[in-house]
C-alpha cells in the first residue's frame, strides 16, 4: 500500500514509522489518521515485527501539532467527528500488540504530544519541546489529551500544561514523567534501537500479555487488573514461547523465541 504521509522501515524484528510531512513540520491531519490506522494494523499482523519506533522527519518535529487549516474549516459536527476518528485510531496504536517507542525528535505539540502519549513510552532528545497548546486557539485537546496527560503525569502537572497551554522542554518533560529518557539528537534512534533490541529478544507473547496487563489493568480497579494479570499468567503455561525459556534458563543457553 502507497502511504503519502507515512514512511515505514523494517530491521528485522524492528519496524521504524516515520511521519513524513516535514513542509508542514509534520502536521497531522484527517487522511494521516487513516494511514497510521491502517498502517497498525499492518504491522499488528505481521508477525515478522515484534517492536515499532514512531517518530517524526527531520530534526525540528515530531509532529508540530494539528493542520489548523484543516480545523478551522470545520463545523462542529465534523470537528466531533475527527475527533473520534483521532481517538479511535490513537487507541489503536495504544492497544498494538507490538510494543510502540515515540522517539521525540523535536516538537510535539497538541496533536503530537497526543500521537505520542499513546505510544508505550517515550524517548526524547534534548531539543524537544511537548506541549497542548490547545487553549491558545479557543480549543481543548480533541484526541484523548484531557485524558492520558493526567494518567501519565498526575493531576496538578496536566492542569497547569493544558490550562496555560505552555509546552515544556525535555529535562521538565524527565522531571514529571513523561519521558523515560533524554538523549542528545543523533543518539536518540540508535538509543530507541537498542531498547526496542531488548525487548525483541524476550518472549513475544509475554511481552504482549504484560503490555495488555498493564494498560488495560489501569482502566479498572486494581482488583479487575490483579484478575487480568492472573488470568494472562495462567494463559501464557500454553505457549510454546514459556516451555522455551524456561528450558532456556535451566539448561542455562539463551532462548529461541517464536511468538507461539
Amino acid at each position: 500500500m502507497e502511504y503519502k504521509y507515512l514512511l515505514c522501515e523494517e530491521k528485522g524484528a524492528l519496524a521504524v514509522v516515520t511521519v513524513n510531512r516535514p513542509d508542514k513540520l509534520n502536521a497531522i491531519n484527517r487522511d494521516m489518521f487513516f494511514e497510521l490506522r491502517d498502517m497498525f494494523r499492518d504491522i499488528a499482523a505481521n508477525d515478522a515485527v515484534r517492536v515499532v519506533i514512531l517518530t517524526g522527519s527531520g530534526q525540528k518535529a515530531f509532529v508540530a501539532g494539528a493542520d489548523i487549516a484543516e480545523l478551522a474549516r470545520l463545523t462542529p459536527t465534523q470537528a466531533r467527528d475527527l475527533s473520534r476518528l483521532g481517538q479511535d485510531v490513537m487507541e489503536g496504536i495504544a492497544r498494538c500488540p507490538k510494543p510502540v517507542i515515540a522517539a521525540v525528535n523535536g516538537w510535539a505539540l497538541g496533536g503530537g504530544l497526543e500521537l505520542a502519549m499513546c505510544c508505550h513510552f517515550r524517548i526524547a532528545s534534548s531539543t524537544a519541546r511537548m506541549g497542548v497548546p490547545e487553549v491558545s486557539l479557543g480549543l481543548i485537546p480533541g484526541y484523548a489529551g484531557t485524558q492520558r496527560l493526567p494518567r501519565l503525569v498526575g493531576l496538578g502537572q496536566a492542569m497547569q500544561m493544558i490550562l496555560t497551554g505552555e509546552p515544556v522542554k525535555a529535562d521538565e518533560a524527565l522531571r514529571i514523567g513523561l519521558v523515560n529518557q533524554i538523549v542528545e539528537p543523533d543518539d536518540l534512534l540508535p538509543t530507541c534501537e537498542k531498547i526496542a533490541g531488548q525487548i525483541a529478544s524476550r518472549g513475544p507473547v509475554a511481552v504482549r500479555f504484560a503490555a495488555e496487563a498493564v494498560s488495560r489493568g489501569l482502566d479498572g480497579t486494581l482488583e479487575e487488573g490483579s484478575w487480568l494479570e492472573q488470568t494472562l499468567f495462567g494463559l501464557l503455561w500454553t505457549t510454546e514461547d514459556m516451555k522455551e525459556g524456561c528450558g532456556a534458563f535451566l539448561e542455562k543457553r539463551k532462548p529461541d523465541f517464536h511468538g507461539r
